[in-house]
């Protein structure tokens, strides 16, 4: 038995923090169907090289098309609602109240419903119906302002960052509403912001500045907390991440480049003041390794116990052993393109653990099935489909 099986999940959300939280609760047996528009496909089918994104985060979903803005279409999604356990969707606020499937008429038909409702700055305030993305929370949030280089302009992320975090975070909020509602409770209503999240993981910022008036400035990659901290070219091209964190640590990495006389300095008796040292300690470092291949490096970092590693990008991720050990990125076979390469799971239960039953599938690949099952005749489904509401 899967960990969430029996848990049936109706997925209407699409690029890309809903739908990758519906991909988790998949990964561990939920029963995910994913909801599109019947000539809108999800914009993340078309997202990418190659159309690929699709691939994975429509992973362990089967694919209905309904037309929600059509009285027929709510309704069929109202007949849906009454076997799920969870709707995840992330329209602006007001958008299921205008198509007639607000949370009240939803808990009537089903009281034990969890609604996750995921949009860029929650469901009020002054904010609330603007178009949410995850760039516009990781610019408010306060991580591109702390994010480049000193003298270098704010920093946005190269990926969906603020979506990924806003995922995890859903999958968690879904997850403590179901428990709440198998102790004796009901279903209810998770408001989740792209915003709060990113917010959350960047830390105790906004109490250091209420307490310290303290704004985190931009510092590379540098940290203002320890050093040497930063990432070093090594002589072959390659480069290295240096983490002196632990005390500890910070000594062995001097003593191993060979500046031990550094060790007994006041100020590298603290993360702080070492941090205030950093240029000194960097160009101790970065010479050292500039005169060593990345190999040399990480081996001699490994014999002395101190923290390094090397700077991958996607190829040395997908050769690197401890990878493949844990089978991070594994194979599933796809009907349409054979073998395909993807993250795995992101954690291992040791009794009821998680996989990849199969990839994104087609547009509406079940609708007919779905729609048989919550007990529709092919005729019914003929004339809805004639209709376009499916």
């Amino acid at each position: 038995m899967k960990a969430l099986e029996g848990i049936r999940v109706l997925d209407l959300a699409t690029l890309f923090a809903g739908p990758m939280a519906a991909m988790m609760l998949g990964d561990f047996g939920a029963e995910v169907i994913k909801v599109e528009h019947p000539a809108k496909p999800d914009s993340s089918r078309g997202h990418g090289p190659g159309g690929l994104w699709w691939k994975m985060l429509g992973r362990n979903k089967r694919t209905i098309t309904i037309d929600l803005s059509v009285p027929e279409g709510q309704d069929l999604l109202l007949t849906l609602a009454r076997d799920a356990d969870v709707i995840i969707e992330n329209f602006r606020p007001g958008t299921l109240e205008r198509w007639n499937l607000s949370y009240d008429r939803l808990r009537e038909v089903n009281p034990r419903l969890v609604l996750a409702r995921v949009t860029g700055f929650g469901q009020f305030g002054p904010y609330a119906r603007r178009p949410g993305f995850g760039t516009l929370a990781e610019a408010m949030s306060g991580f591109a302002a702390m994010t480049g280089e000193p003298d270098g302009p704010p920093t946005l992320p190269p990926f969906g960052l603020a979506d990924g975090i806003c995922a995890l975070a859903t999958a968690y909020a879904v997850m403590t509403a179901l428990h709440a509602r198998g102790s004796g409770g009901s279903g209810q209503v998770v408001d989740m912001s792209i915003i709060e999240p990113i917010l959350t993981v960047l830390g105790a910022q906004p109490t250091i500045y209420d307490r310290l008036g303290i704004v985190p400035p931009r510092t590379g990659n540098r940290s203002v907390n320890n050093a040497p901290r930063n990432t070093y070219r090594c002589a072959d091209g390659s480069w290295v991440a240096v983490s002196t964190s632990a005390q500890n640590i910070a000594e062995r990495v001097m003593r191993l480049v060979g500046r031990p006389e550094y060790i007994t300095e006041p100020w590298f008796a603290t993360g702080a003041g070492r941090a205030e040292h950093a240029a000194e300690l960097d160009e101790a470092v970065a010479a050292w390794v500039g005169a060593r291949t990345r190999e040399e490096v990480l081996a001699a970092f490994e014999e002395a116990q101190a923290a390094v590693a090397p700077v991958y990008d996607v190829r040395d991720v997908l050769a690197d052993p401890q990878i493949a050990a844990l089978d991070a990125v594994t194979t599933v076979e796809d009907p349409e393109l054979g073998p395909l390469r993807m993250q795995n799971v992101m954690f291992r239960l040791s009794d009821t653990p998680g996989e990849i039953r199969w990839t994104g599938r087609a547009h509406g690949a079940d609708t007919i099935g779905v729609l048989t099952e919550a007990g529709l005749s092919p005729a019914e489904i003929e004339a809805l489909r004639d209709r376009g509401v499916v």
